[in-house]
């Protein structure tokens, strides 16, 4: 018999959540095929077969909560009958250690089969599980079983201390022509940060607008060029890409973060790059940016971009970015206030370009394509002053992209 357990997930992340199961118990399955998928608060991935047999066992259903090392499912020989042998893994199921469960003072035999969501939803509440009549397959408790006995008062909670926080409240009734649905992990997980970065940050924005005419015409003049050479189209993202890295050269304290009383300085660009999917806001992160070519940074990220829409981007491409780009220009935004992406402690924002008339140097009024930047930083470790000149850098560098190549 082969246990399938949930793997690593990453860093800093300790659980999943079951999002499908893509074999049902008896099917025939091939080594590295994928069994069901995982959904953590920042991407969806698979779990394959560690080998090839027969899904004797699915012990987490849809839905459930799992942490690292937990246990999925188990495989046996590959069958060549389609009857599925749940009855053989239940038949074993006293021979059979579980390594996952852990015995509890408030546990009997019944608790050794329960998943890892049930059994923390019943320590943490302090109930008994033999109490708990089990609907699921196989008599197992569900943790609608728990909720309905909870409700229900036949297995009152053991006595813990007081305490002054208030009860959540109750989920209010859906009304006609409305629909409840539960926040994936991933938006769960944004949502908290987001509140998080709100709370503990300083959080300031300064704005300033760049002439893109410049960029543009020296993109429309080389970009068959460029494409034909390197097999990428020259974008906007990588430009801004090489013009933070200079301006965050210039001004450290925005590729800075704050740990407790210290500020941590980082000599290094890594750059990420905010991507909307149908799941929720990601960013992959571009390594080493100031290292790479206009080319190279365009490749990463609509590699990064489209894997990401795909829910195949690993999680170690989206960790440890210093400074972050975000463009709701794609979306039509003019101007927004974009929040931290915490720990780092500034995020730069790029909107539409959009033909404005301005005032030129001689005092004639051209139409000009205008783009709208904004700088939200952490002002306990960014000046007004030092925020307010790393906007002037990018807007230069834009307005005259000889100087990225001339590093002035």
């Amino acid at each position: 018999m082969t246990q399938i357990k949930v793997p690593q997930l990453g860093e800093s992340v300790s659980e999943a959540i079951i999002a499908k199961w893509l074999k049902s118990e008896g099917d025939n399955v091939s080594a590295d095929e994928p069994l069901v998928e995982l959904e953590t608060d920042k991407v969806t991935l698979e779990v394959n077969a560690p080998a090839a047999g027969t899904l004797t066992l699915i012990s987490v259903k849809e839905g459930e909560t799992v942490e690292v090392g937990a246990l999925l499912g188990e495989l046996g020989a590959a069958s060549n009958s389609s009857a599925k042998p749940a009855q053989k893994s239940e038949d074993k199921k006293d021979d059979t250690p579980k390594t996952e469960s852990v015995v509890t003072p408030n546990t009997s035999d019944q608790s050794l089969n329960l998943s890892p969501a049930v059994r923390k939803m019943i320590n943490d509440n302090g109930l008994n599980a033999s109490a708990i009549n089990g609907t699921g397959k196989d008599g197992r408790i569900t943790k609608a079983d728990v909720q309905a006995s909870m409700d229900s008062g036949s297995t009152a909670p053991a006595p813990v201390a007081s305490t002054s926080q208030a009860a959540p409240a109750a989920p209010r009734e859906v009304k006609d022509r409305e629909e409840r649905v539960k926040m994936t992990k991933l938006r769960q997980t944004i949502a908290k940060r987001l509140k998080e970065a709100q709370s503990e940050a300083a959080i300031l924005t300064t704005f300033n607008e760049i002439d893109m005419g410049p960029f543009m015409e020296l993109r429309k003049q080389y970009k068959d060029k460029f494409e034909k050479k390197h097999g990428v189209k020259l974008g906007f993202m990588s430009i801004f890409v090489k013009a933070a890295c200079q301006a965050l050269s210039e001004f450290p304290a925005v590729n800075a973060e704050i740990d407790g009383t210290d500020i941590i300085y980082k000599n290094y660009y890594d750059i990420g790059v905010a991507v909307s999917t149908p799941q929720g806001l990601v960013v992959p992160v571009v390594r080493d940016a100031e290292t790479k070519s206009f080319a190279t940074i365009e490749k990463e990220i609509g590699d990064m971009a489209g894997r990401a829409r795909d829910g195949k981007l690993g999680m170690s491409e989206m960790m440890g970015g210093t400074f972050t780009i975000t463009n709701g220009g794609v979306f039509g935004s003019m101007m927004s206030t974009p929040i931290l992406n915490r720990p780092q402690s500034a995020i730069l924002g790029m909107h539409k370009t959009q033909m404005r008339p301005m005032v030129m140097p001689d005092g004639s009024i051209e139409a000009r394509p205008m783009m709208y930047v904004a700088l939200s930083y952490d002002h306990r470790v960014i000046d007004g002053r030092e925020s307010v000149s790393f906007l002037v850098r990018i807007k230069e560098a834009l307005e005259d992209p000889a100087r990225l190549l001339m590093e002035i």
